[in-house]
This record gives structure tokens, C-alpha cells and sequence, in this order.
């Protein structure tokens, strides 16, 4: 078992140099750039509970940019759940990965995070008519890209490596297997395509 950083140190030796000082404290004009072009963001959050970390999506440059130090994030409509919120009010610490398709590099935003209920704020991210459940402002720390390694390993954007849907139990399967079988999958899934649809905003 490794349990100090020096037996860590020992086997991968120090970071280079690059690796350093692509950490910088604020968004400069390329982690804007990737910011803006990124549909696809995992926000991790610790709380009472535990750790958590869930997607967020929407169209490219839903993460708005207030300023270099400054992100808004809006929340739409979801299970409920609402892990990351509760553990904001528990924790206001975040780490965002900001992920693109078919770029390999990705960008990770640790910070701190409000939450935000104003009517006018929550109007400004309005889709279809309909504002923003709630909007996360976080606070820029920490900002780095990772290199592309992980996806040239997981070959993750070759849509000849893309599995179809039937590899996996359906969602409705999964809620069968996880309600002891007291549950209609099949209904559940036929009107699965409809019931986002209608609800993503």
C-alpha cells in the first residue's frame, strides 16, 4: 500500500515543468475559448453524504463566462435529487470538467460555488420560455487542461468503437431489476423518448 507522497514521488518522480504552469488562477482567452465550446461539463461536489459527481448538458457555451474569474452555471430540470445543491450549501467547494466532442483535451475548473434564485438571472438562461431552475456561480480557483491521452486510450470519440443502446439493459430494465420487478418497463421505455423530450427544459 502506498501512504505517503514521497512513496508516491518515488514511483512517478516530480511533475514536469508544463505540467505546473498550466495551472493558472483565472480563465485566460483559451480556457474561454474551450469554456464556450464545451456541451458537456461533470461537476464534482462533497457533502454530508459524500462525494458526487453528475453531468450537466446543454448547447455549446451554456456555461456562461461572467469574467475570467467568474462562471455561471444553470440547472435545469432533473430527478430531483439535486446532490450537487445540497452539497454546495454543505461545502461550496467544486471541480468542473469542461469535456468537447471530438477534442481530446479537456479543461478542469476547481472553485467554489453559490447558489442563485434571482428572477432575473434564472430569466437570462430562459429555454423555450422557461428559465433556469437555478443557477450555480462559481468561482474560478484553480484552471488547467488535460492533455489528450485519456481519449486516444478510450478511442471514446471513433464512432466505430460506439456501442449500441442494446449492450445495456434499458433504463426501464434498470429500474425492474432495482424495484424487485415491480416495475412496467415497458411502458417506462416506450414513453422514454417523449418524457425527455417534453422535459428538458
Amino acid at each position: 500500500m502506498i501512504d505517503s507522497i514521497e512513496a508516491l514521488e518515488a514511483i512517478y518522480g516530480l511533475p514536469h515543468e508544463r505540467a505546473v504552469r498550466k495551472q493558472i488562477g483565472f480563465l485566460n482567452e483559451d480556457y474561454q475559448a474551450m469554456v464556450r465550446l464545451s456541451p458537456l461539463v461533470m461537476i464534482s461536489s462533497l457533502g454530508a453524504d459524500g462525494l458526487d459527481n453528475s453531468p450537466r448538458g446543454d448547447a455549446p457555451g451554456f456555461v456562461r463566462i461572467i469574467d475570467q474569474n467568474t462562471l455561471a452555471l444553470p440547472d435545469r430540470p432533473g430527478n430531483n435529487r439535486i446532490d450537487t445543491l445540497r452539497n454546495v450549501l454543505h461545502d461550496p467547494r467544486v471541480s468542473l470538467l469542461f469535456i468537447i466532442p471530438g477534442i481530446g483535451e479537456t479543461l478542469r475548473v476547481n472553485g467554489t460555488a453559490t447558489i442563485s434564485a434571482d428572477p432575473e438571472l434564472l430569466e437570462s438562461f430562459a429555454v423555450n420560455g422557461k428559465p433556469a431552475k437555478t443557477v450555480l456561480r462559481v468561482t474560478v480557483e484553480a484552471a488547467f487542461f488535460h492533455c489528450s491521452k485519456a481519449f486516444v486510450r478510450s478511442d471514446a470519440w471513433n464512432p466505430q468503437t460506439h456501442l449500441p443502446r442494446s449492450a445495456l439493459p434499458s433504463a426501464g430494465a434498470f429500474h425492474k431489476r432495482l424495484n424487485d420487478g415491480q416495475f412496467d418497463a415497458e411502458t417506462y421505455d416506450r414513453e422514454a423518448p417523449k418524457r425527455v423530450r417534453d422535459s428538458l427544459y
